[in-house]
Order: C-alpha cells, then structure tokens, then sequence
C-alpha cells in the first residue's frame, strides 16, 4: 500500500489507524519520500489548461488595464475621463442639440459635466432588455455613434469613452431631463445599484433600474454626469489642472462656433467661473495661436470631399457583415503666416485633438509644399537657378489649424492622437491644392498682396537655410595654419573648450583696447560692435542677414541663426553683453538681446547669455596716518550714497569728487578687470526668458514697428527713470 502524507504527521499514529483499518496489530514499516521543489514547479506548469484561463467580464477589463483605455493614471487620466464625458455634450453640439456645457470641479473630489442637449436615451434597448443610461454607462463599444443616423459626425467613435468612466469611478450619478421627467441613476465601479447617503463611502446595494425622480418641463432636456474618479485606481497626486482645463475648454469653444463652456472651480474658498464662447471659429483660433508678428492674413480653405469605406456592420440578426459605405468628408483649415521660426499646428477630427497628426495632417503639409513651389515658380519669387523650397520651409514661422469632420473616422488607439482614415490624406490634399491654386491666381488685391508677403517669406527661409548650411564649415573654428573667415576685429581666445570660454561683446572700438588688455586671453574673446546694432525686431530677415555687425555676431558664435541655429555648434560656453552703465548702454543691450531672441533663443534658454555690471563710481577712501587708502567701486547712486553715509559715520573721509565712469574706456585695464572681467570677482546678470510669449510681446511693444502703444506705454508707465537699468 502506498500513502502520500502532506504536513506534519506523526509516525505512531499512522500505525495506529492503519493496525485499526487492516486489523493487524503488527510493525508496519512506513518510507518517506521527500518531494524536491522543482516537481512541485513542474507539476503547477504542467497543470496549465483552459481552466486557468481569466475571462473578464463587462468593465473588469477596464479596471484591469485602465492604461489601455486612458492612457495613464496620472494626471493625464484623470483629463482624459473629464473630456470623454465632455465630448458627448459635445457631440450633441455638433448634432445641432446643444447650447451650453456646464464644468463643475467639487470641493468633495467630485466632477460634474451638465449640458442642455437631448439627454441619454431612456428607453430600454431591444437586445439587452436595459435602458439606454444603463447600455451606455455598463456597455463597452455601445453607443449612438455606431451606425444610425443619430450622429453624423462625432468624437466619441469606440463606444467606451461614458463606460471607461463610469468603471473607473467610485461612484457616478447619471441625471437625464428628458419627456417632462427627471430621470436617475447611480453606479459603483461601473456597477449599477442605490446609494444610502452622500458620496462614494456611503452604503451601496447592487440593483438595476432607471429611477423617475421628479419632473420637469417638456421644453427642458440634458444630461448631468457627476462621479468621484476611484483611488484604487489613480494614483495618488493625480488631480485636475485648472489651466490645462481652461485651455482645452477655450480651444473647443473655437471649434464649435456658438457653443458656451463655463468652468467653475469650487474646490477652495475663492470659488472661479470662467465662460469661454466664440463665434468666429478656427479663424480666431488661428490668430489666438500666433506667437509672432503676423506676416498677412488669416487664409482660411474649407471644402468637401467623397470617398467609399467598407466597414463591418451588425445586421438584424446581430452578424458582423462587411459593408461598403458612401462617406463625406468636411475640410476646414485656417493659417496664417509669422515673422518667427517657430512652427505652431493644431490638428481635429470632429473637435478632438490628434496631437500626433495623422493622415489629414500629412495631405496638407503635402499639398502646401507643392502648391507653394509651383506659385513660387509662377510668380519668379525664386529663380530658375534656385532649388524648390522643402516642407521645413514652407512651415517656418505657419500657424494652422486643420479641422477634418468625418462620419466614424479610425484613429490607431482609444487616445485618439493619430487619425488612420486613409482616404483624409487623399480629400485634404486635393482641397488645399484646389483652394491654394485659386488664392494664388485670385485677383482680389488684398489677397494678391497678403500671397506675395507669404511667398516671399518662404523663399527667404530656404535663401537662409542654404545659406546656413553652406556657410557651416566657415563659421567653426580655424587654427593658425589654416585662413580665417572671422571678423577681422575679433579678438579671438587661444582654448577651445566650450565649458570655459567666453565671448565679450563690447560697445565700441574706445573700450576694446581697455578690454583686450584686461581679459584672459587662455579663455576670454572680445568682440567690439559699432554703435547700436539694427533693431531686428522691425527689419525683416534679409536685412538682419545684410547688416555688418548682424552678421559678426553669428559669425562669430558658430552656430547659425534662426531655425539652423545649433546650441551644440557655439564656440563659446558664455556671451558676455558689456555695455556703458547709462541710458545708451542699456538701449545698446536691448538691440543686441532682441537679435538674440530672435535668431539665436536656444542660447537664451541654456542660460549662457549674460550682462556684464560694470561700476558706476569709483571712491577713493583716503588713509590716515600715512596709509594707503582703498579704493570702493559701487554701482548704482543708492549704493554710492549709503557707502558715503557709512563712511561718514565711521569718521572717513574720500577724495572729491567722487569718479563717476561715463563708460568702459574711462577705466585702465587694471580696473576692468578687478570690476568686470575677473570671474573671481565680478558679478554677472544672466539673461532667462520664464515666459515666452509674454517675452514677445513685449519686444514687439519696445522694438517693433507700431508706434502707439510704444508712445503709450512711455507715457503711462510708472517707471522710475533713476532705476531703469537697475
């Protein structure tokens, strides 16, 4: 007989059941055979079958993987929750049935989305016996967007945007304004059941149903969705950012013209509500994008196109049948063209961002760059000698908005950052051609104008980049042996590591023998600039590329300008701007910090500009007793007469009068470089831009061509005359 045991057995007992079992009293001789636990791990391995298999019902695949169908748990989830409940209020926009979009953020954690459409279907649907909320909030892949005729075009295509919600909410109520009645519902983790009290922590039983809980005129219709986002799920510092909402609610109302979105941030004591609402659509989008001065106006492309999709559709019998269908395609695009380099884009497909782009994306760029080279070559704004202008070109400085509205477009994933329709590249290409070609030939002047400004600009960009490639190699570094291309004026440094080396930008030739002498030649540079350089802020690119000391500066610093410039390609690891301690000093400084935001931001944003602060008085403490006295280098008039009053107090005297520096050549080099230049004892100022696009502005309010609001500005503004350079 054989006995496996599991545990721990003790041996005389074993003998005694079985003497009891056999009814032989006699010695039974009992083996132990240890089991290794490598057959223990075969045994579990072998024992892989169907049985072991997890099948996830309804939401439980949602709360399993929620990364699938959100994105992520952070932050980012938790927006993208609050805009899929969003987007079907407005769908119902966009299907003509909604005015008003309501945004609440409770202080309890709650959300609430409430819009005056048609509300959720409340009767019950044929094939699952449940009402519509119920189909809708429970189902995954159900919805109204599937076939029908209830949406023409929508954002909401998978059918699991309310449902993904609803499974990751602790608790969500459903209120439906529908037929004269108010109709409720509440749910657990995608559950349906009643709440006892307030809240997700209060009592839940499981039951299915719709509620009446009241009625309402006949005239009224919405939906309010209201949930707690579950914490089991979303990670602990995930919270909804006021901004980032504002922001997407302000880009929805551009792209649905008359629709109202009201935030209200309820969440502290100092209660927020901001109403976003605009009516004339991505045309002012495009203008409320545009970082730069404007080069010609809004050109706005709208058409149609047809194309056939073969899609499966369920038949009355509930069989999935491959189906040829008939679809239309809406195309809006708005751009406009800027004197910056940067390239500002915004893609929809029925209002929802593809911040990837994707096929509607990739028909316009296409269309754009050929319509272009052949206006270009139409027009003799390039030479026949000239190559055509690439997409790089073409888009420097373009903001666009490129809206597509599609019956049920296919994006590649539940995020919808990519449109895969593969007929959008065809439809948009062929209207931008369309509608470019008539632009271009268009006899209206203004529009004839704002074309030849844009051409233009284009063309300039791909003279510049050619320019810039070609002249690469020119503007590194040569060694003795080899011809230089540097401004004969640089006084070049002898190291070449970036790390250490430093470009001082000087006012004058009067300062650059003052400064040669001074500086460290192992590792300090001295580049003399004439007077006030060009204001680049009113002159266009091929001016700033005409302009002598212009083009000595990015010459001599290595690494292009504009969009080729390269942070890496800099032969000097600082730009030191040093300029008079006055009013022209500070003007000299301004010029030079308007070119170099302009066409050289990347050494801005690394932080390795800086200004130097070179004293404004010298005193002259005198000694007693026959002592040598010291020298005080202050650099303001405050300083300068708190270090007075000091020695007052204290009983010194200095030599009158006080030596006050009218600019850098009054000093010696000893001086300069005790004050300026030492890094061991000099202060520098670094130059940072926090905050781009207020930085524009309000160079383009100092520097830029429109005199009023300059004029304005200079006679509004409470500025301190004695400090503006403090």
């Amino acid at each position: 007989m054989l006995l496996i045991c599991c545990g721990n057995i003790d041996i005389s007992s074993i003998a005694r059941l079985f003497g009891a079992l056999t009814g032989d009293t006699g010695q039974w001789a009992i083996t132990f055979r240890p089991v290794a636990d490598k057959d223990i791990a075969t045994n579990v391995q072998d024992s892989y079958t169907a049985k072991d298999l997890a099948v996830l019902e309804g939401l439980d695949a949602v709360r399993k993987r929620p990364g699938m169908y959100i994105g992520s748990t952070d932050s980012r989830g938790l927006m993208h929750c609050l805009w899929e409940i969003i987007d079907n209020s407005v769908d119902e926009s966009l299907a003509g049935h909604c005015k008003k979009i309501e945004i609440n953020l409770e202080s309890d954690g709650s959300v609430e989305v409430h819009d005056d459409g048609r509300g959720i279907p409340v009767d019950k649907e044929p094939k699952t016996g449940l009402t519509g909320v119920e189909v809708v909030l429970t189902k995954l892949h159900a919805g109204g967007k599937f076939g029908g005729g209830s949406y023409a075009a929508s954002g909401g295509l998978h059918g699991v945007g309310a449902s993904v919600v609803n499974a990751l909410a602790s608790r969500l109520d459903a209120e439906v304004d529908r037929d004269g009645k108010i109709y409720w519902m509440s749910f657990q983790r995608g559950v349906a059941g009643i709440f006892d009290g307030d809240g997700p922590k209060a009592a839940f039983e499981p039951k299915s149903g719709l509620r009446v809980i009241g009625k309402i005129s006949s005239k009224i219709t919405g939906t309010r969705i209201k949930w707690w986002s579950d914490r089991q799920i979303f990670l602990k510092e995930a919270e909804l950012d006021l901004e980032d909402i504002y922001a997407r609610a302000r880009q929805t109302s551009y792209l649905v013209p008359g629709l109202t979105l009201v935030v209200n941030d309820n969440r502290t004591k100092t209660k927020t509500s901001e109403t976003f609402f605009h009516k004339s659509g991505i045309t002012e989008y495009c203008n409320f994008l545009q970082p730069d001065e404007a080069v010609g106006d809004v050109i706005r492309i709208y058409g149609t196109g047809h194309y056939q999709e073969t899609v499966p559709v369920l038949d009355d019998k509930g069989h999935m049948v491959s189906t040829e269908v008939e679809r239309d395609m809406e195309v809006d695009i708005a751009m406009k063209w800027g004197n910056g380099f940067e390239t500002t884009q915004r893609s929809f497909v029925n209002i929802i961002a593809t911040p990837k782009g994707g096929t509607h994306v990739l028909g316009f760029e296409r269309a754009l760059v050929k319509v272009v080279n052949e206006a270009l070559r139409s027009t003799k704004t390039l030479a026949n000698k000239e190559i055509d202008v690439i997409k790089d070109d073409v888009i420097e400085g373009l903001t666009a908005v490129v809206t597509v509205r599609m019956s049920e477009p296919q994006f590649e994933g539940q995020t919808k950052e990519v449109l895969g329709t593969a007929a959008a590249t065809r439809i948009v290409s062929a209207v931008v051609a369309d509608k470019m070609k008539e632009y271009f030939n268009t006899s209206k002047r203004i529009d004839k104008a704002n074309g030849r400004l844009m051409l233009e600009k284009i063309a300039a960009a791909s003279r510049t980049r050619i320019s810039a490639r070609a002249h690469k190699d020119l503007q590194r570094r040569k060694n003795a042996l080899e011809s230089s291309s540097l401004p004969t004026k640089l006084s070049d440094c002898r190291s070449e590591d970036v790390t250490r080396t430093e470009l001082f930008i000087v006012e004058g030739d009067s300062a650059l023998g003052t400064t040669k002498a001074a500086r460290n030649s192992e590792f300090q540079a001295i580049l003399p600039i004439r007077g006030k350089i060009l204001n680049v802020q009113k002159a266009s690119l091929s001016q700033m590329l005409e302009d002598k000391e212009c083009g000595s500066i990015i010459q001599v610093i290595g690494a292009g300008s504009g969009k080729s410039f390269e942070l890496d390609e800099a032969r000097y690891g600082r730009v030191i701007l040093m300029s008079d301690a006055d009013v022209d000093g500070a003007h000299i400084r301004c010029l030079l910090l308007t070119l170099m935001y302009r066409y050289m931001r990347p050494l801005i944003d690394a932080g390795r500009v800086f200004a130097a602060i070179p004293p404004l008085h010298r005193i002259e403490v005198m000694g007693g007793g026959g002592k040598k006295g010291e020298y005080i280098y202050t650099y303001s008039d405050d300083e300068m007469k708190k270090i007075t009053a000091d020695l007052k107090k204290t009983g010194k005297r200095w030599k009158e009068p006080i030596q006050r520096y009218k600019g850098l050549g009054e000093m010696d080099a000893d001086q300069l470089r005790e004050t300026t230049m030492d890094p061991d004892a000099r202060t520098l100022r670094r130059i940072t831009v926090s905050d781009a696009s207020a930085a524009e502005a309000m160079f383009e309010l100092l520097m830029g061509s429109d005199v009023a609001p300059r004029k304005e500005f200079i006679a509004n503004a409470e500025i301190d005359r004695e400090h503006i350079d403090a």
